[in-house]
This record gives structure tokens, sequence and C-alpha cells, in this order.
């Protein structure tokens, strides 16, 4: 119980932490002591950058960081695939090359975008079942990988050629393409609460028979689970909540591979503290990271994605490596 209470004590430290690096951190480097005069109504230009860009992008960085972290606690468990990703199974990818062409060919909006979003995950999902062959075993995670990377590089590559063949009408959506936070989260959020709030219900809800399919497909068939009903509503929450995430930031990679580890190191194997625990580690790890490429070179500023992605490499290398030696 000691150590529980030490863990919660120490993320909501780092929450705390990562929300006012976020606040104050960038171009323009607001001083602590001024931060609650800005938030109280202040109207000077330090108030403006506060509540027009940083705070929207603050909370946008939250939900999709958040929305991630829940989707890759939640395809792991469901997979018993500790590789497992929407980023690395492709499903981030097909999300954004739905939006791409929601976005780019017929003018659609924020929430059309979302659903669309969710939809062109789904597919990815399934091809990526259908590369890999629904494999069982020891190799099954790498089949997926490697199925995933796969999808992910044929949905990538047509994005990018129906983009090229268009430049100044695809140039909307160039930043998001990998993977940034815009100034306008606030407008952003209500289009993508539908999916949003339907993948974390659905994944809450399916939390506790995610334990059951921990011990074994057999043993939690023999135990009256669904294994099959289970694992597609885990498949179903993971698109709606990587297709949010996706459709408002674009496709951010190797949050929903980490943040799951990082909550089972923190809080065991319960799935139901696993999924919320996971959900505030990837939002602290947006948040950090979205604040990281605003500070390392500035005044310009590396996308969060680019970020996520050069932090991420090494993790992936290492989750690989452990899962070779353990094979």
């Amino acid at each position: 119980m000691t150590g529980r209470l030490s863990n919660a004590l120490i993320a909501s430290l780092l929450f705390i932490g990562a929300m006012l690096a976020s606040l104050l951190a960038g171009a323009k480097l607001l001083p602590p002591s001024s931060l609650l005069d800005l938030l109280l109504g202040d109207d000077g230009e330090a108030a403006l950058i506060l509540w027009q860009l940083r705070l929207p992008r603050l909370a946008l960085g939250l939900v999709v960081g958040a929305a991630l972290g829940a989707a890759g606690a939640t395809i792991q468990a469901a997979t018993r695939n500790p590789l497992g990703d929407p980023g690395l199974l492709g499903i981030n990818a097909g999300a954004s090359l739905a939006v791409i062409i929601g976005s780019g060919l017929f003018a659609l909006g924020p929430t059309a975008n979302a659903w669309l979003a969710s939809g062109g995950a789904s597919l990815a999902a399934l091809a990526v079942h259908a590369v890999a062959g629904a494999p069982r075993g020891p190799s099954a995670p790498i089949k997926l990988t490697l199925a995933g990377v796969a999808v992910t590089a044929f949905c990538l590559g047509v994005g990018q050629a129906i983009a090229l063949a268009d430049p100044e009408r695809f140039d909307v959506v160039r930043n998001w393409r990998v993977g940034a936070l815009s100034g306008d989260g606030l407008a952003l959020l209500p289009a993508i609460a539908p999916p949003l709030l339907a993948g974390a219900m659905l994944a809450a809800v399916l939390a506790p028979r995610l334990n059951l399919l921990a011990l074994g497909e057999d043993r939690a068939a023999a135990l009256g689970l669904s294994v099959g009903w289970t694992q597609a509503g885990c498949l179903l929450a993971v698109v709606l909540l990587a297709g949010a995430a996706v459709a408002a930031a674009g496709p951010i990679a190797f949050v929903g591979l980490a943040a799951p580890h990082m909550a089972r190191r923190f809080g065991g194997a319960d799935q139901r503290i696993v999924l919320p625990s996971a959900a505030l580690i990837g939002a602290v790890l947006v948040t950090a990271a979205d604040t990281l490429g605003r500070v390392v070179a500035p005044p310009a500023e590396l996308p969060v994605g680019i970020v996520t992605a050069l932090i991420g490499a090494p993790v992936l290398v290492a989750l690989a490596r452990a899962q070779r030696s353990e094979a």
C-alpha cells in the first residue's frame, strides 16, 4: 500500500510539473511568480500568450496523450503483445490517411474527421491482422509488429503521394502529418469528444475482462469469458481512442508503447489500475515532449511527433531485445 501511495505521489508531481512547464516555457519564458496573475486577469502580452496559445495547447496535449496511453494499454492487454502500440500496429497511420483524404480531398471539418479517422484506424487494424495471419506463440508480437510496419509504410506512402499531388491544397495538414499540437486545442476538443469518450468508457468496462484474458485465452474461456467478443470490443475502443487523437494532433508515435509499460511498473498488472495510470502517463509524456520541442531550438519548434519518435526509438529497441531474450 505504501509503495502505491508513493508511486501515486510521484505521478501526481510529474503531472503537475509537466503542466506548469508547458504553461511557462516557450519562445517567451513566463516567470513562475506571475502565473497566478496571468490566470486571474492580466491583459498584457504574456496573458494573451497564456490564454490563447499555451492553455489550449496544454489541454489538447493532455487529452491526446491520455487517449494514446489508454489505447496502448488496451491493445497490449488484449493481444498480450508488449510491443503493442497504435503507432507500431498501423492504427495511427490508417487514421492519418483517412484524415488526409477527408481534409484535403473533401474539406471535411474536425468532427467528421474524428469519426473518419476511427474508420481508417479500423481498416488498418484489420489489414494488420490479415497480413500477420492471426499468429500465436512466442513469435506473435514480432509478426504483428512487422505487419504493422508494413501497413504503416503503405498508408504513409499513399498519404504522401496524395499530398504531393496538390501541395497547396494539402498545406493545411503539413505540420499535422508529423504529429503536432496547435493553439486551437479548445476548438478541437468538442469535435473529438464523442469518439474519445465512447472509446474511454468501452475500455474502462472491458478492463476487468482483460485481467482474465491475461491468464491465457484457453483459461479465460474456461472461466466463462467470451474471448473473441472481448478482443473485438478492445479493438473498437482502441480505434476510437487512437482515431480521435490522430484527428486532433496527427500520428504521434511511441506514447502508446511506453505509457503502459511505465504504468505497470508503477501500479502492477491489474488493468483497472493500468488503464488510468497509462492515460495519466501518456498525458505527461505528450505534454513534456511538446514543451521540450518548444525550448530545444528557439524560436523554432520541433513538432511533438518528432520529439516522441526520437525518444521512443531507443525504448522500442530495448523492448524488442527483451522480447528476443525471452523467446
